[in-house]
Formats: structure tokens, C-alpha cells, sequence
């Protein structure tokens, strides 16, 4: 039998009170969820550095909506990838590498000493394997800003010992001139031929960054910006981190993401994310293939079973110089440089007598992965 009583009248009073409140929030967080802006992603396409770039993101961003609109965005990346054009290209003929190179006078931006310390930076970490003063030798091998060529063997000998950062000034700016001018020359620490520098293992990585950056300036919080190489950081439209496809490394396969050797799901957070491999660019000449990756230590291009080599770093000039370096120094060496850096994961793809194998470190899991006869 259930009994049945009454509260008093104060008591009734305060439930009510209780009641009243309860509802109120109820419909405030409900105000609150309708009115929060949900995940909006918009694609942003453009030409830069030789070829096409597409940077994603979502609008809505760190602290609510991203207050730039979607077309002063794309301004805003446009004239940064043009600031690298005038600045870094050794394809511009107009551009400050170009006219450095040409041994005149010019007046550097903050640009072109910014990624020279990097340059420095990662010729120090490296032993010398990554190193843009040895454009000399990329252009002799026709892999340059020259046209393709089949060298000699004095011919290279001569130019190794003319290039190199080892001839270098580490710190560009302490050679500047009081008027904040530099000629290439002034770069030397020994008298000899004027330096010539390549960016072309850590340009895009660092376009990529420098993008990232500004998208991080304005609230931005999901991006994944590809300019040839790729800056990824929080999520995709899925809601899920992001994919990418990693190419089978077989020559002729120009286009990337027809042929794939299998799919990399990017760890949250901000990351770089390149593959250097010797696939799309090489000669053959009397029917032996001459790589394009040139080992500044002997002036030839590798000969080895590594095909190409992805690497996830903190930041996509890092995973630029790295997976460069990965592609000078050959399988093994580079298996054990990526294990023994904790920042960093990769995956190798390397010729098994006529067979792509794939090694991928630890924390890198290539899904739908394929063996396939080259």
C-alpha cells in the first residue's frame, strides 16, 4: 500500500525554485548548443612553386568562428608563397637566390636568412648529407637549375672541392654589409669560387610551415596544408586524423596518389609530413639509371636498394631535410637514424631484387599496405 504525504508549503516553495532552475539551465545549455558553430572545412587551391598547393581547414577554430574570410585567406597564402617565390626560388630568375647566385649584390630578407640558419642547422645534423651549398654539383648533374648532363669524373672531382657549406660562413647575417647588403662571396671563410646555393631539399617543408603559421595567427586549429609537401595538425572532416596516401615508388608513377603503396593515418597533433624518393626524377643514360639525389660527399648520385623514404616530424622543414637525408645515406643507415630519434617516424621503400618492401618505424602504421613486383 503506498502512502502518500505532504510537504510543507516552504518545501513545496523551494522545488518549485529547483524545478525552475533546472529548466533554465536545461534550456540555456540547449541555446548554447544550437547557437555553437559546427565544424565547417573549406578547401583553398592555388598555383605555387612549379605546381598547385591545397591547404583544408576548419572554420570553425580555436576560440569559435575564424573571423578571415575564406577568400582573404586564400589572399593572405598567396602572397606568402609569392614572398617565397621572389625570395627562395632558384627557378625565378628574378628572385634574390637567383641574383645571389649570379654574384650580385642584393639585400636579403628575412626569408632568405631565416632558411639559410635552418640550412646550416640541418647540415651540422647530418654530417654534412644535407647541405644547399652543393648546388653546383646538382646543376652538373643536370638535377639543378641547368639542364641534365653526364659529367666526368675530373669534372665532379673539380667541383667537389668548390662547393659545400664546409667553405661557409655559418651566420649570414654577421657578413652583412653595413647597408644590410650580401654578395655571395662574402660567404666564403677561404678564398675560391664563389658559393651557389639549391633549397630544393627544404623549401617546401618550410613554405609549409610558414603557411601553418599564419593559419595558427588567425585561430586556425584543423589544417592540413600540401604544398608538394604537407603540414597536418588536429582533425579532418570525419571528425578523424588525418589520411594520407603514400605512393608506390615505381618510375613513371608522376601522379600523385594513382598508385599507392598504402594509407598513414597522421597522429593528432602538429606535424610535418614528406616523401623524398628517387621514382619521378633521374636520367638514364646507356641504359644505367642516375638518381637525382646527389651524396654532396662524393659528388655522384646513390646508387642503393632505397626507393623512398616518408618521414613525420614535428615540423615539415624537418621532415623535409630528413627524409632528404634518409634518401642520401641508403636503407640501413637510415633505419637506424629514424629509431634512434624519438621525434621522428618514417617509412622506407626499398628494392627486395625486384620486389617493394616497406620498413616503417614504431610509431608509423601504413594501412592496406601492398608487396608488389616492380
Amino acid at each position: 500500500m503506498c502512502k502518500y504525504f505532504a510537504l510543507p508549503a516552504i518545501m513545496m516553495h523551494k522545488v518549485k525554485n529547483y524545478i525552475t532552475v533546472i529548466l533554465a539551465l536545461s534550456l540555456y545549455m540547449l541555446c548554447i548548443s544550437s547557437c555553437m558553430p559546427a565544424d565547417r572545412y573549406v578547401t583553398i587551391t592555388g598555383y605555387a612553386q612549379g605546381g598547385t598547393y591545397a591547404v583544408k581547414l576548419n572554420m570553425n577554430g580555436r576560440d569559435g568562428m575564424v573571423k578571415v574570410r575564406p577568400e582573404e585567406i586564400r589572399d593572405s597564402v598567396d602572397a606568402i608563397l609569392g614572398r617565397i617565390d621572389a625570395s627562395l626560388s632558384g627557378y625565378n630568375r628574378n628572385s634574390l637566390l637567383s641574383r645571389f647566385n649570379a654574384g650580385e649584390r642584393i639585400f636579403p630578407d628575412s626569408l632568405f636568412l631565416d632558411i639559410y640558419g635552418h640550412a646550416v642547422t640541418y647540415f651540422e645534423l647530418t654530417g654534412g648529407v644535407v647541405d644547399v651549398a652543393s648546388a653546383p654539383l646538382f646543376d652538373l648533374w643536370g638535377f639543378g637549375f641547368a639542364s641534365d648532363s653526364l659529367p666526368d669524373a675530373p669534372q665532379v672531382a673539380s667541383l667537389l672541392l668548390e662547393s659545400g657549406m664546409g667553405r661557409l660562413e655559418r651566420n649570414m647575417r654577421s657578413v652583412l654589409a653595413e647597408d644590410g647588403s650580401l654578395r655571395a662571396a662574402d660567404l666564403l671563410r677561404v678564398p675560391g669560387r664563389q658559393p651557389e646555393l639549391n633549397y630544393n631539399a627544404i623549401a617546401q617543408g618550410y613554405s609549409c610551415d610558414l603557411v601553418a603559421s599564419y593559419l595558427y595567427s588567425i585561430g586556425v586549429r584543423d589544417m592540413m596544408v600540401d604544398i608538394g609537401e604537407i603540414y597536418c595538425d588536429g582533425r579532418n572532416p570525419s571528425g578523424k586524423p588525418w589520411t594520407l596516401g603514400i605512393d608506390r615508388p615505381e618510375d613513371g608513377n608522376n601522379d600523385p596518389g594513382a598508385k599507392i603503396q598504402g594509407i598513414f593515418r597522421a597522429p593528432e597533433g602538429p606535424h610535418g609530413i614528406v616523401t623524398s624518393g628517387n621514382y619521378r626524377k633521374f636520367h638514364v643514360r646507356d641504359g644505367k639509371k642516375y638518381s637525382h639525389t646527389i651524396d654532396p660527399r662524393t659528388g655522384y648520385p646513390v646508387d642503393h636498394s632505397l626507393l623512398s623514404a616518408t618521414i613525420v616530424a614535428p615540423d615539415a622543414v624537418s621532415a623535409d631535410a630528413y627524409a632528404t637525408y634518409c634518401m642520401v645515406v641508403g636503407l640501413e643507415e637510415a633505419k637506424e637514424f629514424i629509431s634512434s630519434r624519438p621525434d621522428l617516424d618514417g617509412c622506407l621503400i626499398y628494392d627486395d631484387d625486384g620486389v617493394f618492401r616497406t620498413w616503417c618505424s614504431e610509431g608509423f602504421v601504413l594501412e592496406e599496405q601492398l608487396t608488389s613486383r616492380k
